[in-house]
């Protein structure tokens, strides 16, 4: 089981009540579903859980960041298991953390922009595409980031 924290107060706004937290973080993943299946979200006390299969580490991962991303998460703990359309190797029951230095995780901070993650994280700021892509699910508009939205830094 992997376990991230994110800022609880910022996010998108998708529910008024805890009771419908559940609902709502599931209908949000599965609306953009980055290959995700049999999707249960349990929400207690601003932690997620999510179960269910995934088609690759990266749907994984985007799921994960996708219930972060959202206002009144304060961490997600993901029980998916990682099992590959592709028939690749499968992780481990349980076992969601992308491999070792696979992706890093990056909390946006004020002043941020996708080219100046981009230069930072790879030395060339017209590498941002590459940061937009890699976070999709979580960034709608490249012009559009906010302070404590935790995103993807693929390594590869």
């Amino acid at each position: 089981m992997s376990l991230l924290d994110f800022a609880k107060n910022i996010g998108r706004n998708l529910f008024s009540s805890p009771e419908d937290a559940a609902a709502k973080i599931k209908q949000h993943i599965e609306e953009d579903n980055p290959g995700v299946h049999n999707l249960d979200v349990v929400f207690q006390d601003g932690v997620v859980t999510l179960r269910g299969t995934a088609d690759s580490w990266e749907a994984a991962d985007k799921a994960l960041l996708m219930a972060g991303n959202v206002q009144g998460v304060g961490k997600v703990a993901s029980e998916l298991a990682v099992t590959p359309a592709d028939g690749g190797a499968a992780a481990p029951q349980g076992s969601t953390a992308a491999p070792p230095g696979a992706v890093e995780y990056y909390t946006i901070q004020a002043g941020d922009t996708l080219t100046a993650i981009a230069k930072r994280f790879y030395g060339d700021a017209s590498q941002y595409p590459r940061l937009f892509e890699a976070n999709r699910e979580v960034i709608k508009d490249p012009d559009k980031i906010f302070v404590g939205q935790t995103i993807r830094i693929p390594k590869a």
